[in-house]
């Protein structure tokens, strides 16, 4: 079952467990500069709204009806990341796993093929929750992603278009798969305690052209991040009950025409923030392995390389920032260990 909670995606799977819950929000950040730098992660601003497409439906394309799904609203070159939580089974002391595949226009984000169903494991496809606790972008090399930047669908700059010569799908593609029920309860079987997990990147609710509905993503800066490697079995996942929704991508400006809501605000730049003196942040998980990144996504160009070639500007506020103050989240710590911190 997929429902829509307060901004959340909630996947769901009352056939396979009763409390298999996987919970997936779009959150919004800043979009880090394209100039070549690799960056550390920046924080999140809080959550972007969701609606049901089928509630406006007078008011979208047609094909958005037949995708189904829900939308969000995007400033052009604005970013996000997307955040998964999977619920914890304080019985078993483990949060129930998840096999996730993320497209943008039908591309995978991981290995840049098209978005197959099924889970492949000679390029892995697709990333498990809770080991992969969010996702900013595209993987291009071990330890390195291009963030997720929206951009008129249509326009050259996007994944798809890259990939495929073609502007049709746009938005961000999700297919989940839990783990079999059998599976996890050998491998986390029924404890006597409680154990409790704090979130761990930082957000806010910070108060912070194109006017087609139709965004997409393209690749943007370069961020350190790891995207990791399936800790299980492939057989551990339970293939034939998947979960998928279609999340549309509608220009911020356009956003008032078709629900009656004023879309959020503009975001802050990087250059705002970082003199502000506000924290980035770097991320451990020492017993987890990175992929390597994608060939394909590797080869992509940025938004400020297509720009240039066609003498044109679509990243405004693009400037490098000095990034000093960086907030180090679970560096040698184990798996149960909390960070202390500064007080």
């Amino acid at each position: 079952m997929l429902e829509l909670k307060r901004n959340h995606l909630v996947f769901t799977f009352p056939d396979i467990h009763p409390e298999a819950e996987l919970k997936i929000t779009f959150e919004r950040t800043l979009r880090i500069p394209d100039d070549g730098t690799t960056y550390s992660l920046p924080p999140g601003f809080g959550s972007f709204p969701l609606k049901h497409v089928d509630d406006f439906a007078e008011n979208v394309p047609e094909e958005w009806i037949q995708h189904g799904g829900v939308m969000l609203p995007m400033y052009q070159s604005e970013a996000l990341w997307i955040n998964f939580e999977s619920k914890e089974l304080d019985r078993h002391d483990a949060e129930y796993p998840f096999a996730v595949k993320i497209a943008t226009g039908k591309v995978d984000a991981l290995t840049g093929g098209g978005l197959r169903n099924g889970l492949h494991s000679d390029i892995q496809d697709y990333l498990v929750v809770p080991e992969q606790p969010w996702l900013d972008g595209y993987s291009i090399e071990k330890g390195l992603i291009r963030q997720f930047v929206a951009m008129p669908l249509g326009s050259g700059y996007s994944a798809e278009e890259q990939i495929t010569g073609h502007a049709e799908h746009g938005g961000l593609q999700i297919i989940v798969y839990p783990m079999k029920r059998s599976i996890f309860e050998r491998r986390y079987p029924e404890q006597d305690f409680q154990n409790l997990r704090p979130d761990i990147r930082y957000s806010a609710d910070f108060a912070v052209c194109e006017a087609a509905p139709d965004m997409g993503f393209a690749p943007g800066g370069r961020m350190k991040q790891e995207v990791y490697e399936d800790p299980y079995e492939i057989n551990d996942w339970e293939i034939n009950t998947k979960s998928r929704c279609f999340v549309h991508v509608a220009n911020s400006l356009v956003w008032r025409s078709i629900t009656g809501d004023d879309p959020p605000t503009v975001p802050l730049t990087s250059k705002e923030y970082t003199q502000a003196g506000l924290p980035w942040f770097d991320y451990y998980n020492d017993p987890a392995k990175p992929l390597t990144g994608s060939d394909t996504l590797k080869t992509l160009k940025s938004i400020s390389t297509i720009g240039k070639e066609k003498n044109e500007n679509p990243l405004p506020e693009n400037q490098s920032v000095s990034v000093t103050n960086i907030i180090e989240l679970r560096k040698n710590l184990h798996k149960d260990e909390v960070r202390e911190g500064d007080f």
